[in-house]
């Protein structure tokens, strides 16, 4: 038996003290990294009155001076080239962020800073921070950028509520950067929830809040707040007719937030399982084709190497006479029904890659079912297709 001597154990000792020491450090510096969405970020601002003993002005002020310094301005600058892809401008654009974390990590609308080469922050005092992109992900158009100098004064962090437990009628306030005027406030109310909006890329984003608070071009990526100054959604986009104010305000809620920022900040994007085709709507086709079923998803065409394809799964082919040949057509995966792109990407949603789903589909008047190993799709498809 191999014996150890009072040297070796006391060596030995050291160094699982040592160990445990730089283990313990590095957790509580990676717990301190994600406290934002963890219990501590429900927190109220200590300066923040209880809403039901201040008046309704009283609250718009307390509110506004707790939160807004922690409310940003970002300027992104992207090279638009021409035809030719020889000569290229800088475009400008515009939003607004809330600072999530001590690190400096800022969370935002992907659309605010979608292809953006170069990126500035600004907290209302004129001097401008260079950041930069940590991840995105355009199918929940949210997006996490980081400061790359940070300011000599500490960083204000925008507390994250919980947008689970709202209703209709409650109060909340906005704040962001409209027309590129610092940090402007405008007040109204849950006007309603469960909206269905959709992404720059098509995408459906389920459970957006509606608001009456006046959303302008600019305010996209700030904070809607309650009236305890706590972030319970990132403002989006608005429908309007005249695409200012005099319209319909959403905002992305931030349980979808809590759900995915630790992911983007750790991994830079959303790993989501894809089918690897090129989906189109079956209703949509209308009378164009004599279809077997009025509902479903038509495979359009499949991504080699993609999961479809590794599974047999068809698209559209063209025969040797000239022929349209139709592809399988999906209607329902895992026994869940799909009528259309939006429930198939609701499916795949659920599941994670490496899953296996069992895919419903229509191929040449016959109904099959097809066992389909879940895949990534290829960095230079994703976002394009399911």
């Amino acid at each position: 038996m191999y014996r150890l001597s009072g040297r070796q154990i006391l060596v030995i000792a050291l160094g699982s003290a040592l160990f445990a020491a730089v283990a313990v450090a590095g957790f509580q510096q990676l717990s301190g990294h994600f406290q934002p969405f963890g219990s501590a970020s429900v927190a109220t601002p200590s300066n923040i009155t209880d809403p039901s003993l201040a008046t309704d002005e009283q609250n718009n002020i307390e509110v506004y001076k707790a939160v807004s310094p922690g409310v940003v301005y970002i300027q992104s600058t992207t090279m638009q080239r021409d035809w030719f892809g020889m000569f290229s401008q800088p475009v400008e654009g515009a939003g607004s962020g809330s600072v999530i974390d001590e690190q400096g990590d800022i969370l935002t609308n992907y659309h605010v800073i979608a292809d953006a080469e170069k990126l500035t922050v600004s907290f209302g005092s004129g001097k401008a921070y260079p950041a930069k992109v940590v991840g995105r992900d355009p199918d929940t158009d949210l997006a996490v950028i980081k400061l790359l100098e940070t300011p000599k004064e500490s960083l204000t962090i925008v507390p994250l509520g919980d947008s689970d437990k709202l209703i209709v009628g409650q109060k909340v306030l906005a704040i962001g950067n409209p027309f590129g005027l610092d940090r402007t406030l405008t007040t109204g109310v849950i006007s309603g929830l469960q909206r269905p909006i959709q992404a720059q890329n098509g995408r459906k984003i389920e459970g957006a809040i509606q608001t009456d608070a006046s959303i302008n071009p600019g305010n996209s990526g700030g904070p809607l707040l309650d009236s305890h100054g706590r972030m319970i959604g990132i403002n989006s986009q608005i429908e309007s007719t005249s695409g200012s104010s005099a319209g319909v305000g959403f905002a992305i809620p931030v349980s979808i937030a809590k759900r995915i920022v630790p992911l983007l900040i750790r991994d830079g994007e959303i790993r989501r399982p894809k089918l690897g085709i090129a989906p189109r709507d079956v209703e949509s086709l209308g009378n164009q084709f004599r279809l077997p079923v009025s509902k479903g998803v038509l495979i359009v065409s499949v991504v080699p190497g993609g999961a479809a394809a590794n599974a047999g799964l068809r698209g559209v082919v063209q025969t040797e006479e000239g022929d349209l040949e139709l592809g399988d057509i999906i209607v329902a995966i895992d026994g869940e029904k799909v009528d259309n792109n939006d429930d198939l990407f609701k499916i795949l949603d659920k599941h994670k890659v490496g899953d296996t789903v069992s895919v419903v589909v229509f191929r040449q008047g016959s109904r099959t079912t097809v066992p389909v190993h879940l895949t990534e799709a290829p960095p230079s498809r994703r976002g394009t297709r399911e």
